[in-house]
């Protein structure tokens, strides 16, 4: 049996009764039936299985499976329960959604997989660790600064205020706010024990 490219411009089925009459004469091994009706439906199980598949590549490969089992299946067929036409292209269609379905267990088992296996990686787990301790550490050690020091290092560093806002927020000469923080740096360094 050679095999004959899919001819992606015929997307309908041509003559439903020419196709369940090739279907029968393909049951009883007519190669050139076959051939026929490959070049009839080809074009339709093609763009039935890319509508569902959407993926060139896959549905060329499903599109040849499904022609395939035509020929291997063809004995199965009853003109008596339909046409040539319903039969393939409901086989075209429950290979497509097989396929749909099976891409879709192996995603959802890799997913599955690739948490129960997934480990924060040691190194973000003890900087995580060590983040947590140093903020308890510089909250600890801001609570052992005055009232003063504290307003000025917050307003300085944590609300990104220059000396000069900061010398304006608390109401003091800006000589003032320069001294508050730094001795409230010194102080935060001694008390987490940063030596410089």
């Amino acid at each position: 049996m050679t095999v004959i490219p899919f001819d992606v411009q015929s997307p309908t089925v041509g003559d439903p009764d020419k196709v369940t009459r090739l279907l029968v004469e393909t049951s009883r091994g007519d190669e050139a039936a076959f051939r026929e009706l490959y070049d009839l439906v080809s074009g339709a199980v093609f763009g039935l299985v890319r509508r569902v598949l959407r993926d060139p590549a896959q549905s060329e490969e499903v599109t040849q499976d499904v022609l395939v089992e035509v020929w291997r299946l063809a004995a199965r067929f009853d003109p008596e329960k339909g046409s040539g036409k319903t039969w393939i292209m409901m086989m075209a269609h429950r290979r497509a959604v097989d396929r749909v379905r099976s891409a879709q267990a192996s995603t959802d088992r890799d997913f599955k997989y690739g948490v129960a296996l997934h480990e924060p990686a040691h190194d973000a787990v003890s900087s995580e660790v060590e983040t947590r301790f140093e903020q308890k550490q510089v909250r600890r050690a801001l609570d052992e600064l005055t009232d003063t020091q504290r307003s000025a290092i917050e307003l300085a560093y944590y609300k990104g205020y220059t000396h000069t806002q900061v010398a304006e927020s608390l109401g003091i000469p800006l000589g003032t706010a320069k001294t508050r923080v730094r001795d409230g740096l010194i102080h935060l360094r001694d008390a987490m024990g940063v030596t410089s």
